[in-house]
């Protein structure tokens, strides 16, 4: 099992593998260290997040959502021009075509356990099937909490 998260200090993106003894998650770039007890990591299974205080956990696919979305506007741009020429048989293929790259891309890649408030992904847990997947409620929730956060504390002062 291994997390992949952002620094709560540095903001430097960071990957560990989770030991099942227990450890710390050290930031490679500031040091800032974060300790875990086996029992959060037991039996390859996470119950909250290791990086922060929360429980609000859900399941996505581990596949970049930038690539998806130009796949998707890749295909339907070259299906307009297809249908501007008039040759319908082209236009369904790519449409079809983009939806059996997506349906396979889909097949293909596994999940991955995310924190709705700080974003820490984890990799190889089991048991997947006990998490939700995404809710536009607990994130709005944890974005509004961050918004709050941010506007309550003092911006940093400018050094000269």
């Amino acid at each position: 099992m291994e997390v992949h998260y952002q620094c709560p200090r540095c903001q430097k993106p960071n990957r560990h593998a989770l030991q099942p003894q227990g450890g710390t998650l050290r930031c490679l770039e500031c040091g800032l260290e974060v300790a875990y007890r086996a029992e959060d990591v037991q039996q390859q299974s996470i119950r909250h997040c290791l990086l922060c205080p929360s429980d609000d956990l859900y399941v996505r696919k581990d596949f970049p959502q930038k690539l998806g979305l130009w796949i998707v506007v890749l295909g339907f741009a070259a299906s307009c021009v297809t249908w501007y020429w008039r040759q319908v048989v082209a236009t369904f293929a790519i449409l079809f075509g983009t939806a059996a790259l997506d349906l396979v891309l889909y097949l293909t890649f596994g999940d991955v356990l995310t924190c709705y408030r700080c974003r820490a992904e984890y990799r190889g847990v089991r048991n997947l099937d006990q998490y939700a997947g995404f809710d536009l409620e607990v994130h709005e929730r944890h974005r509004q909490r961050l918004a709050r956060e941010s506007q309550s504390s003092p911006a940093p002062a400018r050094q000269s």
